[in-house]
């Protein structure tokens, strides 16, 4: 490698994560353009060599970028959040199609001023996907159903408990956020388009999801953190 040379990271379709080279791309914009930007959609033609970890990136097309429109903090913020959490939750080489059709569909929906609907549905199916989802309507412990009720968990345990069940410093998940909950899970993420979404809606289950996430992983993401600056 070079000093000018990158090395990306791919998620493709077929063939999961990939790792490669991009020769000379921070000394000249003209062989990749825009299209080493974040959570670009690309076609990508790279050439995969015996015994080598990294393949090396002849060309990409774009497809569809998010510079094709203004980016403001709260979207590169947004963008960031998928980027990271793809990167830690799955492996390499590793084909997961699920996984690429939800970020194809949350993608078209984060646009400027329109961020907090498609981060919360990401991070509940990432959640499901990775099987790291709990049952959204009944406590964990006692099977009871939440009925109308508030819902809680705790940021160091698995799943949600009804309030006989509920440890100190749980967090609540409230009634409406349930039942959004289950509506993600059944209808794609452009049948919430046109809802109102501001960024104070379903905060917990947000903050529900990511926790989830992060438990798992058993690291903090620092886009989480970036989001909960901006309120989220």
């Amino acid at each position: 490698m070079h000093e000018a040379d990158l090395i990306v990271s791919l998620f493709t379709r077929r063939y999961g994560k990939v790792k490669g080279i991009a020769k000379a791309a921070s000394k000249s914009r003209r062989r990749f353009g825009g299209a080493l930007e974040p959570m670009t959609h690309v076609l990508a033609n790279y050439a995969i060599k015996p015994r080598q970890e990294l393949v090396r990136l002849d060309s990409l097309e774009i497809v569809s970028s998010p510079l094709f429109e203004p980016v403001d903090y709260e979207r590169a913020a947004a963008l960031a959040f998928y980027s990271e959490v793809l990167e830690e939750c799955l492996p390499d080489s590793d084909p997961h199609d699920a996984v690429f059709r939800l970020l194809l569909s949350v993608l078209e929906q984060t646009t400027t001023g329109r961020t907090w609907m498609p981060v919360t549905y990401f991070a509940l199916w990432m959640l499901r996907l990775m099987g790291w989802m709990p049952d959204i309507l009944h406590c964990t412990i006692g099977g009871e159903s939440f009925a109308g009720r508030p819902a809680y968990w705790h940021a160091h345990a698995d799943g949600l408990v009804c309030s006989e069940h509920k440890r100190l410093a749980s967090s609540t998940l409230s009634p409406e956020s349930q039942s959004l909950a289950v509506r993600i899970f059944r209808q794609p993420v452009s049948a919430f388009a046109l809802e109102d979404w501001p960024r104070n809606r379903a905060t917990d289950l947000r903050r529900f999801a990511t926790q989830g996430l992060e438990r798992h992983l058993e690291r903090k993401l620092s886009s989480v953190h970036a989001l909960m600056k901006l309120g989220g």
